[in-house]
Order: C-alpha cells, then sequence, then structure tokens
C-alpha cells in the first residue's frame, strides 16, 4: 500500500516509518488507490503495470476490478504486473493478493533496470494501464547511479530532467515507456509537478504525450505523516493533448461522491508553471488579463541573491562578538541580520540597524582584506579553525577561507521566504545582505519614487496572487521565490505606481506603523483600492476576484502547517 523508492534494502529489515520516509514509501489510501483503478480497468482483457507496486493496493483494486467484468483468477495473474525492489514489500503483496484470491506477476527489481517493451529483453511487455504512486525522494538522497540510471531513462523518452529532479518524475516518465500509443496512465505525484521548475520538462511532455490530461487537486493532505500535497495524474491516448481537465475534490472519499464529473476545462500555459489551475477559470482569466495591464519586478532591477559565507552562524557577528575578540570595524561590513523577522514595515533605515546592533543582533559581516593582520581577528580565526568552520564547502573554495564575500548594497531588499506574503523594503541603512533574502538594486536613471513607492504598492492582491503562482510552497506552509521567479513578479507600471504613489505617500506613515502591527489586510485593502481601483479602473469584482485567489492560495499553503500541528 505504499510507493517505494529504489536502493539496496535487506530483507531482514524491519520497515519503520523512518524507513519508509528515508526511501519515499507512504501507504496510498485505499479511496484513491480504487479511484485510480476504476479509471483504468476498463475491461476484461485489460493488462496493468504498477512500476512501485509496495505491497499492493493499487494491483488488489485493479484485480477486484478485472474480476467484476468477467476475467478469471489466472487471466488475472497474466494480467497484473507489479515491480519493486523492497523484497519484504513483494512479499506482503504476494500474501495480500492470495487472501483475496489473485495473483500478480511479481518482479524483484530497480524499475529502472527493466528494460522497455522496445528494447531486448523485455520480461514485461506492453500495457494497457500503468496505475501507481511513485517514490518522492529528494534530489538530496536520490543520488549516484540510481539517479544516473533514472534520468537516462527519461531521457530515452526524450525528458531531459536536470540534476534537481526528485524521484518521482524520472519514474513516471520511465513508467510510460512500457504503455500502448493509445494507453491510460493514472498515477499519483507531488502537487510540485504543478510548481517546480525542474518538472517543466515533465509538464511538456504530458502535452506531447497524451491526448487527454486530467489533474485531480485535493484540498487536504492525504498522505499519512507526509507533507507533501498531491495530484492525480489521469492521462491517455497519443498526443499532443488537446483535452485538458481539472477536478477539485476535498479529500479521497470525496473522490467518489461525483467529482469525476464536477470537472473544469483548461488550458494550461505552454511553458512554466502550473500553480493557477488550483484557481477558478474567472480569477486565472482575470489574473492573465491584469498582469498583461502590470510589469515585472526585473523593469525595475533585477532579484539577485545574497552572500553566501558557507556558515552565517561565524561570519555573521553581534557587536557583543565583535567587542570580545577586539576584531576591528575595517574587518567588517554593515549587514542586514541573518532572516527576515526584523523587516516588518517598509523601511529598514540606519537607525532601526542601530537598534538591532544594541539588542545582540548579527549585524556584522566578516570581510577583511586578504592581507589584513590584527590581534583580534587572529583569534577569531583561530576559533573558526578549532569550531572546523573552513571545512566547510564554501569555505575550502575561497582563499583565504576566512574571507566572506560581501555582495553590493541593494537599493532594495525582498523577503523571498515569507509565510504570509513576499516583501519589498526600502534599504536606507546602507548595509549589504546575506542568503536569507534578495536583494534589488533599481536601474540607473530612475528617480528616487519606485525605491519608496514600490514597497507599499507592491502589497495589492495582483501582486499577491502573482507571488502564489510564481513561487513554490515548502513545508510548514513557507512561500518560497527565486530570483528568477521574483524577477517575474507582476507590479505597478511606473506610470501607474506615480499616480497611485501621489495619492498614498502622504500616509506612508501609517501604513508602516499598520504592517508593524500585524494589520497587513488593512494596508492591502487601501492599496487595492486606490492602484486597482482608482487608477487601473478594475471594477469591484476583479479586485474581489484576485483578493480571494490570493486567499486561496495562501490557505491551501499554510493548511499542511495547520493539520499536521
Amino acid at each position: 500500500m505504499e510507493a517505494v523508492a529504489f536502493g539496496p534494502m535487506s530483507a531482514s529489515v524491519v520497515d519503520t516509518i523512518e524507513a519508509r520516509k528515508a526511501r519515499g514509501a507512504f501507504f496510498t489510501p485505499p479511496d484513491i488507490a480504487q479511484f485510480l483503478a476504476d479509471w483504468a480497468v476498463r475491461d476484461a482483457d485489460t493488462t496493468v503495470l504498477d512500476p512501485t507496486c509496495g505491497e499492493a493496493v493499487f494491483l488488489l483494486s485493479a484485480a477486484h476490478n478485472l474480476a467484476k467484468a468477467g476475467a478469471s483468477p489466472d487471466a488475472i495473474r497474466e494480467q497484473l504486473t507489479g515491480v519493486d525492489l523492497h523484497r519484504p514489500s513483494l512479499d506482503g503483496s504476494k500474501k495480500l493478493l492470495a487472501d483475496e484470491g489473485f495473483g500478480a506477476k511479481l518482479i524483484a527489481s530497480d524499475f529502472f533496470d527493466l528494460p522497455t517493451p522496445s528494447q531486448f529483453g523485455d520480461k514485461i511487455g506492453w500495457q494497457d494501464a500503468i496505475i501507481g504512486n511513485p517514490p518522492f525522494v529528494r534530489y538530496q538522497e536520490f543520488s549516484g547511479d540510481t539517479r544516473q540510471k533514472a534520468l537516462q531513462a527519461a531521457l530515452a523518452q526524450g525528458v531531459r530532467l536536470p540534476q534537481l529532479a526528485s524521484s518521482w518524475a524520472p519514474t513516471l516518465v520511465h513508467a510510460a515507456s512500457f504503455l500502448k500509443p493509445h494507453g491510460r496512465m493514472a498515477m499519483v505525484a507531488p502537487a510540485e509537478l504543478l510548481t517546480v521548475h525542474y518538472a517543466e520538462p515533465v509538464r511538456q511532455w504530458l502535452r506531447r504525450r497524451f491526448g487527454a490530461v486530467t489533474l485531480v487537486m485535493f484540498e487536504h493532505l492525504q498522505f499519512h505523516g507526509a507533507d507533501e500535497q498531491v495530484v492525480l495524474v489521469v492521462a491517455e491516448g497519443s498526443g499532443p493533448c488537446d483535452a485538458f481537465v481539472l477536478i477539485h475534490a476535498d479529500d479521497a472519499v470525496d473522490l467518489n461522491r461525483g467529482h469525476r464529473l464536477d470537472s473544469i476545462g483548461a488550458n494550461p500555459a505552454a511553458e512554466g508553471k502550473w500553480s493557477d489551475l488550483v484557481l477558478p477559470r474567472s480569477t486565472r482569466s482575470a489574473l492573465k488579463q491584469i498582469s498583461k495591464r502590470m510589469t515585472r519586478l526585473d523593469g525595475y532591477g533585477t532579484p539577485e541573491l545574497g552572500s553566501v559565507t558557507g556558515s552565517n552562524n561565524y561570519f555573521a557577528i553581534s557587536e557583543v562578538t565583535r567587542k570580545k575578540y577586539g576584531i576591528d570595524l575595517k574587518h567588517l561590513r554593515r549587514i542586514s541580520p541573518p532572516g527576515t523577522k526584523h523587516l516588518k514595515g517598509l523601511e529598514f533605515s540606519r537607525m532601526h540597524w542601530e537598534t538591532l546592533k544594541a539588542q545582540g543582533e548579527r549585524v556584522w559581516l566578516l570581510c577583511p582584506d586578504p592581507k589584513a593582520r590584527s590581534a583580534g581577528l587572529k583569534r577569531y580565526i583561530e576559533e573558526g579553525e578549532r569550531l572546523e568552520v573552513h571545512e566547510a564547502y564554501k569555505c575550502t573554495i575561497r582563499d583565504p577561507w576566512w574571507r566572506s564575500p560581501a555582495v553590493p548594497v541593494p537599493d532594495l531588499f525582498f523577503t523571498y521566504m515569507s509565510h504570509r506574503y513576499p516583501r519589498l523594503v526600502n534599504n536606507t541603512s546602507e548595509a549589504t545582505f546575506l542568503n536569507s533574502m534578495h536583494g534589488v538594486r533599481l536601474k540607473r536613471g530612475l528617480k528616487r519614487e519606485p525605491r519608496e513607492a514600490l514597497p507599499l504598492l507592491a502589497l495589492n492582491s495582483a501582486t499577491m496572487l502573482g507571488a502564489e503562482t510564481l513561487g513554490r510552497a515548502y513545508g510548514g506552509g513557507i512561500l518560497k521565490m527565486e530570483p528568477r521567479e521574483a524577477a517575474s513578479l507582476p507590479v505597478p507600471t511606473p506610470d501607474d505606481l506615480r499616480d497611485a504613489w501621489s495619492k498614498l505617500s502622504n500616509h506612508k506613515d501609517n501604513f508602516d506603523a499598520r504592517l508593524k502591527q500585524g494589520d497587513w489586510w488593512t494596508v492591502v485593502a487601501e492599496v487595492d483600492r486606490v492602484l486597482l481601483r482608482e487608477v487601473m479602473e478594475l471594477t469591484a469584482d476583479e479586485v474581489m476576484a484576485l483578493r480571494d485567489g490570493a486567499s486561496l492560495l495562501r490557505v491551501r499553503r499554510t493548511r499542511q502547517t495547520e493539520e499536521h500541528g
């Protein structure tokens, strides 16, 4: 009843929850398995492959469907094939099927070692249907020869996956190589299929390979012990795709309450993320139209990464530490402290920096001249070597290891990892920054106005909805935006920014105070009223659709925290 990752596993290993998580194995709810099997098994002659069969929940559902269609137990044994490397899971599959009066061809193997039907030595043959739940192992653990075999298998199907791809992506692609041209695929995938950059080749492939694709999305988490939202990928026929359908369900049980007919026609972007597919069609349409009337953030300045030190705990130091070791100021650079919790308002000023320094925050970056020598610096370097900081990867590739790079001071900070919403903050402190945030240096020739106005005017429902669709949700409900995603963020055009700022600038201090108090919805409502309604002349219904869409995606993003909390 699980999807199992690849890699050596002794049959004597006790299958604990921790062991399952390590190999990406999570129990599939029976309602999901039955829903996919009901769709995939059309008649008594259907052949079915589960490429990572785990403990046979998909095979068992398919067996029952074949029996109902009139297939004999002997025929079912030949029509069902399950593959898994984890021998104890296969033993469990065999027993579970036998207890129900069924059997299947169960193959103990790394799925990527098996020749496809178009290759010599194939053991499985062409299949009418592929069903299952591929393992979800992130690239950090999905490594070595296993990863290379998986990426090569995907490449053989014309899908070039990046090294950052998690295990589910090549499994999904390779599984289709066993499928008849007009066959059916019904698989569970993480919802990051819609949102992450590395899944772009998979999204492109789905549209090329299949004639019709249906995505089933859930409002709640479906896998006990997993923090990932999932989406069901139901696809059939030969491409290119000319039928794309969405189904929204509350949970797995809800699948059998008519939602197969409660569908929404969709036309996802030919390139890029499909995050906006969660939104109602009218909201998707409104966002596309309004985004055309706005500009991208990189029209003002390109988001950039902060300094990567190799050890922020060592290189970012407080005033107390500076005095303890007697480090001269000439060896240090002023920084905004690691993290973004202190960036609550519209501006990060020198006074704000001085306050954080007095509070013991890490406001200095160790960045001496390579030839610098002083007693205090020498003592601190020796302490770093005692702590083995110099053995961190980023430290080993620079000489000297103890001189951290410092990026130029940006005009704006960008809080790229956010719980509520990403924000722009005017940097008047002359401080540089670390990689816990992004920076934006405005283009030459821009007046002072964008620097002051963007932090406030970016707090509108169109920009916030754009952030939700462009960024990616991480564990704990955090929204993360890489520089290329932040660069695409829709913000007001220079003309609209100027007109709206002329009406709001006199109230900047009041907005700043409200944000610091956490009253951000009041600020958004007022910016919407002036920028979207008065300046851009959107209707009340259009603004409400944008605001509701941003709220919907934020609630979905943060709900996993509440459900596991």
